[in-house]
């Protein structure tokens, strides 16, 4: 009832510290950010004082100033290792959003957004109510730099072996990681994704990536689409974007979608001879390899086979893999490819498939957390 009355005009009071690097620049986004539902409760020009101020002051979202990108930069990152909270940056050139989103920004307003007055007012507090909603995780590249720094302490004979550096930054990433839930949709796909989605709670704790056949110039629209109907907010998904549990990304048109070990989207050309793109099997391969058991893979409505292949490396991999059934299926046929192929854990109408995944998420949680 709460998430539909704030998208239907009751907005919830957004809190909101603001780092510039200096107090002009803070004065004027302070200008720009007026509004009866925002309240700026902190600000700060050293990264240090970012931190500090969000700790004590616990906002729903921080909007950085990456005028001084250095000093930006190290503020997000105090600020995700420290006090996880949802990061907008605003006057990154694309060089500094690809970073600050590397770092554990959740979205991005560049210069080539900044047309100034009213209307920069209304799209800077647009998208800080969405990423309001955003569910974070705390980012552990501040906390890597740190211990880098810290020396080493001097082994003796007989004191136990210590890791290698590299070992340790691969166990603190690897804890990182969201739990993924991948899905694939091409012909009929957009009105199953929607039934899928709608039933997703706000506080799903897991990433959903969507692979949509679709040509270009499509996507855009489809997002904002379902933005409109999902619980959790919805984009494109950007290449180098850290995935976050709560949220919801749509692989762009003309690439291919991969996730990292590091819980990074990367966006790659496709195969020479690749029919569909973005193509399902390339990303359902990729989170086999690097999420293995926690991730949940769903293959919906579709022609063709895309995505059979990959959801059975899922499934191998240890994931729970859901069909859509011939009855509610468009076309049955990636669906029906994948069950071929014994890929499909579950095979279930349209409209079970999404409190199939809630159960799905949770099961995989209680290995880490408990029943």
């Amino acid at each position: 009832m709460g998430t539909e009355a704030t998208r239907r005009g009751s907005r919830l009071p957004i809190t909101v510290v603001v780092f510039a690097s200096t107090h002009t620049r803070y004065r004027q986004l302070e200008r720009l950010l007026l509004d009866d539902d925002i309240t700026l409760v902190g600000s700060a020009v050293t990264a240090l004082a970012a931190e500090e101020r969000v700790t004590a002051t616990n906002p729903t979202t921080v909007l950085i100033d990456l005028d001084d990108s250095a000093i930006g930069l190290d503020a997000i990152e105090r600020i995700m290792a420290a006090h996880a909270t949802p990061i907008v940056v605003v006057g990154a050139d694309p060089t500094q959003a690809r970073a600050a989103l590397a770092a554990g920004a959740v979205d991005i307003v560049t210069a080539d957004d900044l047309v100034g007055g009213p209307a920069l007012g209304d799209l800077l507090r647009t998208r800080l109510r969405d990423a309001s909603r955003v569910k974070v995780i705390t980012h552990p590249r501040a906390r890597l730099r740190a211990a880098r720094k810290d020396p080493t302490p001097e082994r003796t004979a007989s004191s136990p072996a210590v890791s290698e550096p590299h070992d340790a930054e691969e166990a603190i990433l690897h804890s990182a990681l969201p739990l993924v839930v991948a899905i694939g949709a091409s012909t009929g796909g957009p009105p199953a994704l929607a039934g899928v989605l709608r039933c997703l709670p706000d506080d799903l704790p897991a990433a959903v990536v969507v692979v949509q056949h679709m040509a270009e110039g499509f996507i855009e629209g489809l997002a904002h689409w379902l933005n409109d109907i999902s619980a959790l907010p919805v984009s494109v998904a950007v290449d180098g974007q850290r995935l976050v549990a709560g949220a919801i990304y749509l692989a762009p048109a003309g690439l291919n979608l991969r996730i990292t070990r590091t819980g990074r989207v990367e966006l790659l050309p496709p195969d020479v001879g690749q029919y569909h793109v973005p193509g399902v099997d390339a990303t359902f391969n990729s989170v086999a390899r690097v999420c293995r058991e926690r991730s949940v893979g769903v293959l919906l409505t579709g022609m063709g086979r895309d995505g059979a292949a990959g959801l059975l490396a899922m499934r191998r991999a240890g994931a729970h893999t859901v069909g859509q059934d011939e009855p509610t299926s468009a076309v049955w046929g990636m669906p029906a490819a994948a069950r071929a192929l014994l890929a499909v854990t579950d095979e279930l109408p349209l409209p079970e498939i999404g409190p199939a995944i809630v159960a799905a998420v949770h099961r995989c949680l209680q290995p880490l957390g408990g029943a």
